[in-house]
């Protein structure tokens, strides 16, 4: 007899196999018994019927096991056309390995504050679970279309001396006597990995210590920073656009039940595979603003109000190109067509989730980014290797950010982010 997983079931119709599994939820009638299991590979039904079990096995099935009982059952594998996952166990035995008693989330509705206090159990619940391997196979799908790209990936490191974009809403701590930041990105130690290696790509943790509170921000989220040498804005933005469409048409592939199980219908998200993405300018959106109602100027951020009116005109990602340099990174070169400008681009995602991707070419000119790091008072102790990328041999090069919750919250049309992270109220516990 072999011992299997729940998402192996429908290698082996009509064998007696071994599983070790969860109860998740349970009901009666008379002679039958319905439980409904999980592994952690999936979710499926198990049947007890009375004739097929000794007597004290059936009244141990309706009397001892609870919700999150874990044991080993044994049972045929069948097909089961009624459900979505296609297949069934008509359980022979079981044997409990561990009891669960009242089992704090129950089969009902919870309030999110409830539920982000149990996290660490809410996990094993069916949006979770489909969240958690949604948001793996999209670090798979990244890793494989980076390598057909050509790009290596990078570490770069969690601890830094300074602020990557020079702002002060950092995460502080004591570094052996010394003051060390908690990484906001790992762009500009991507820059110099791409002097090195070409094309390159980052993919990790990122903290930021803005006092917000919305649907749109994070303390700690993870950012995959892709850097290219020899790269203007027109090649970075088939890069971002063409990524973008692999990671939706990936999950389509793969996570079609998990985004159910969200959700989100597949055939919402083909569109979104469809390039190219609508480019407008920042100007282009100003006026595309003034006219539906927005009290705008030249010069204005855009918020989330802004972005989502935009983004509602062209119903997939649009790009909005060339923003003003006075609310932009130090290291974005000008526009030449308007010295007010810099050369970057932001992807807007419809449905009301806002910027997934920001991204710009890097200025390569040695003097303006030394007068940048000058006017924006980053000493030259600090940012002086980032100067050295334009001393020796600098060349043309793009890059962009992408944040991993903010797309996941998109795909699975979360009502806040913080549903795609594991453990928030515990690190509010243990950092109150």
């Amino acid at each position: 007899m072999e011992t299997i997983t729940i998402s192996e079931a429908s290698k082996h119709v009509g064998e007696t196999v071994k599983i070790g599994v969860w109860l998740t939820d349970k009901r009666s009638s008379g002679k039958i018994a319905f439980l409904q299991l999980r592994d952690g590979t999936g979710f499926f039904q198990g049947i007890i019927r009375k004739n097929d079990v000794p007597e004290e096995k059936f009244d141990a099935a309706k009397h001892d096991l609870h919700q999150e009982t874990s044991f080993w059952v044994t049972g045929e594998i069948a097909e089961d056309k009624r459900s979505k996952f296609g297949y069934e166990i008509h359980i022979k035995d079981f044997d409990i390995v561990g009891k669960s008693e009242d089992y704090p989330i129950g089969n009902k509705e919870h309030g999110i504050d409830f539920l982000l206090d149990n996290r660490h159990l809410w996990l094993r619940s069916r949006k979770p679970w489909a969240l958690m391997r949604i948001r793996s196979r999209v670090k798979l799908a990244t890793m494989e279309f980076f390598e057909k790209h050509g790009f290596t990936q990078f570490d770069a490191p969690e601890l830094t001396g300074s602020a990557p974009e020079g702002t002060t809403e950092l995460f502080e701590t004591d570094y052996f006597d010394r003051s060390a930041y908690l990484s906001q990105s790992g762009q500009l130690y991507a820059e110099a990995g791409a002097m090195a290696l070409g094309r390159v790509y980052t993919m990790g943790p990122t903290f930021r210590a803005e006092k917000s509170k919305t649907r749109r921000h994070l303390m700690e989220f993870w950012m995959i920073e892709p850097e290219m040498a020899w790269m203007h804005q027109d090649e970075s933005l088939k890069i971002q656009e063409q990524y973008i469409a692999y990671l939706v048409q990936d999950l389509i592939d793969h996570c079609a039940r998990e985004l159910e199980m969200v959700g989100r219908s597949v055939e919402s998200l083909k569109p979104f595979t469809e390039l190219p993405y609508p480019r407008i300018t920042y100007k282009e959106a100003i006026e595309m603003l003034q006219k539906g109602g927005f009290d705008v100027e030249y010069g204005a951020d855009f918020g989330s109000p802004e972005e989502t009116y935009l983004a509602d005109q062209f119903q997939k990602p649009v790009f909005i190109l060339n923003y003003p340099k006075e609310i932009k990174a130090f290291y974005m070169p000008e526009d030449p067509e308007d010295s007010r400008q810099v050369i970057c681009a932001d992807l807007l995602a419809p449905e009301g989730y806002g910027e997934i991707i920001g991204g710009s070419e890097r200025s390569y000119d040695y003097e303006y980014i030394t007068n940048k790091l000058e006017e924006n008072g980053l000493s030259k102790e600090d940012y002086g290797w980032y100067d050295d990328l334009r001393k020796y041999g600098s060349i043309p090069h793009s890059g962009f950010g992408m944040g991993l919750e903010r797309f996941l919250a998109w795909i699975t049309l979360q009502d806040h982010i913080r549903e795609n992270i594991p453990f928030p109220r515990m690190l509010n516990r243990l950092n109150p």
